[in-house]
């Protein structure tokens, strides 16, 4: 199984020049965000209604196909004293079903205050009511990814040193 809770082993396996999804899990969406190949700028993609498991999985993996992405990474809803409840269940549970069928790497990103940023993000912009519902999750997906990328090339610069 390839579902990694560390970030610095997610990196190891990760093919290069490849890009990243991004994935924010809700009860009700799945918002998708796919990086650059150069793992520099995550972007927000879609948001996928989800419905069962198997349609839910079958969607991400089509993404992840048509994109060629590398791996994905899920937010994980920590609680905001770092501690994990039904929700991170839940990500776990459907990341770990997911990595059953699939050979891409599956990494965990602490989520804490992602839809806040994304909210605020889309209020500076100006972004109407019935707008911010349609893209909040995967714009949430794109803060995600972006945390990942960022602290990827942490891991990169601090190794060519």
């Amino acid at each position: 199984m390839s579902v990694f809770d560390s970030i610095e082993d997610f990196a190891r396996v990760v093919p290069p020049m490849r890009a990243l999804g991004g994935l924010d899990l809700g009860e009700k969406t799945v918002g998708v965000a796919v990086s650059d190949r150069l793992l520099s700028v995550a972007t927000p993609q879609e948001t996928i209604r989800r419905s069962k498991f198997t349609l839910d999985a079958a969607a991400v993996l089509a993404i992840a196909k048509s994109r060629e992405l590398g791996g994905l990474v899920f937010g994980l809803p920590l609680n905001m004293d770092g501690s994990e409840g039904a929700r991170c269940q839940s990500t776990r549970a459907f990341a770990r079903n997911l990595s059953r069928l699939t050979d891409l790497p599956i990494a965990f990103w602490d989520e804490r205050l992602s839809t806040v940023a994304a909210e605020r993000a889309l209020l500076e912009a100006d972004t109407s009511r019935k707008r911010r519902k349609e893209v909040i999750d995967h714009v949430a997906a794109a803060y995600i990814l972006q945390g990942v990328l960022d602290r990827l090339q942490h891991i990169r610069w601090a190794k060519d040193e």
